[in-house]
């Protein structure tokens, strides 16, 4: 058993179930949730009943409970010291990109949730590596305990999620919505649903899914292309989920939750920058609680297009914000060291 895999009535569940009284999934809960210890066997402040039951029971011997602690493999700050790219290596092998950036006033976390991706999209680096599996939710929490553990030594806080990192979010529905129950707790991380994003690159059952539950966190689709044939070359899910569908399911969410959609559109020279990209991009959100990002393309070796010149991005900006659009260009993070959108990679192994 994964310990942080498990949400705060499983984990007191489990406890009773071995012999101990629920009081200790609380202190229990409050070790790995909220302090983010790394090992258990060192706290001292346990009552000896957890103490013996941590002794015994916690550990990596076969058939003792584990406590996912992803030791770096490599750790890498970028020139201006604003982001910080670590390497995680997993249990089985695998490794993920966990990425800390910091903004004026406040510290986001970009959060893999796949190692690999499956959705192939041709300018994502990850995606060149394709699909390897899905993350545990413990492993997905784990990610986020290592970000707040750095800043803490920096004597900062975290306080925004963006799961934007390795692998599609939706691909891995549940695993994803287990791990941001776990994350939001207020027992614990306490980190709300409305500091945290939830980005696909338009897997539309899900975004139904997410509609139908009403998941409070905010969404973030990657959209990229105006048509559906400009799309598809850029996103091979198009072919799956083509963007009719994808707008209608927009459409849909925007309806039943009465939030706003967060749209990405990764600026590429020549392909998707011209003022009549930006004037078929308000049609398509046409009707839609919608806010654009432009995302200047950051280059990888597997993709020969290149970022729009700046001249581009300031006029689709332009056109999208006076047909009342709001519309930003994101601020670019960790260029220099390989951790910006879409430049997320790690050695692709085998399943065992």
């Amino acid at each position: 058993m994964f310990l942080l895999d498990l949400t705060f009535d499983e984990l007191q569940a489990l406890l009773v179930q071995e012999g101990l009284r629920p009081a200790h999934g609380a202190t229990l809960w409050n070790a790995l949730h909220f302090r983010a210890v790394t090992d258990l066997a060192a706290c001292e402040h346990f009552l000896p009943p957890l103490k013996r039951w941590v002794a015994e029971r916690v550990g990596t011997e076969p058939g003792q409970h584990q406590v996912d602690v992803p030791p770096v493999s490599s750790d890498i700050p970028s020139g201006d010291g604003l982001t910080h790219k670590f390497l995680l290596r997993l249990q089985d092998g695998q490794e993920i990109e966990t990425v800390v950036m910091s903004y004026t006033g406040r510290h986001t976390a970009c959060i893999s949730t796949q190692a690999g991706c499956a959705m192939g999209c041709v300018f994502c680096a990850t995606g060149q590596m394709g699909f390897v599996r899905h993350l545990r939710p413990g492993e997905i929490v784990a990610q986020v305990h290592h970000a707040r553990r750095v800043l803490k030594h920096r004597g900062e806080r975290l306080r925004n999620l963006v799961l934007m990192g390795m692998g599609e979010p939706l691909h891995n529905y549940e695993s994803v919505m287990k791990a941001l129950e776990i994350i939001s707790d207020t027992r614990g991380a306490n980190i709300g649903p409305s500091k945290v994003s939830v980005s696909t690159v338009g897997v539309v059952p899900g975004i139904l899914r997410l509609a139908e539950e009403n998941r409070p966190c905010n969404l973030a689709v990657s959209l990229h292309g105006s048509t559906e044939e400009e799309r598809a070359a850029l996103i091979p899910a198009n072919q799956r989920w083509p963007l009719s569908q994808l707008m209608a399911a927009c459409r849909t969410y925007g309806e039943k939750t009465g939030r706003r959609i967060f749209f990405a559109w990764t600026l590429i020279e020549g392909v998707n920058d011209t003022p009549d990209h930006a004037r078929r991009v308000i049609t398509l959100l046409e009707g839609v609680d919608a806010h654009v990002n432009l995302i200047p393309l950051n280059e990888t070796s597997g993709y020969e297009g290149h970022e729009s010149a700046e001249s581009s991005g300031n006029e689709f900006h332009r056109i999208i914000q006076e047909a009342g659009i709001p519309c930003t260009i994101r601020q670019r993070r960790g260029i220099d060291v390989a951790a910006g959108c879409g430049q997320l990679k790690a050695a692709r192994r085998k399943r065992s």
